[in-house]
């Protein structure tokens, strides 16, 4: 699932999650890396394909693991 927003905002889900906003924000986790309630919210966004859910799950994560976390 992919969505993008009017400020910038980019999120991607397909099991690994990418969160970028042009050089502010990029964040890469694999799903290993992705706690499982966070998955959870994941997975339920995803599941009512709703952008909304997803951008609040994307703040959330970023608010958690920081700004910038680059895939490996």
């Amino acid at each position: 699932m992919r969505c993008k927003f009017d400020d910038g905002l980019q999120v991607s889900y397909s099991g690994p999650l990418r969160i970028n906003k042009g050089n502010e924000i990029n964040v890469y986790l694999s799903p290993n890396d992705i706690d499982t309630d966070i998955h959870g919210e994941l997975h339920e966004a995803a599941l009512h394909e709703n952008c909304s859910e997803l951008k609040h799950v994307a703040e959330k994560v970023i608010d958690i693991v920081g700004r910038n976390i680059h895939e490996e």
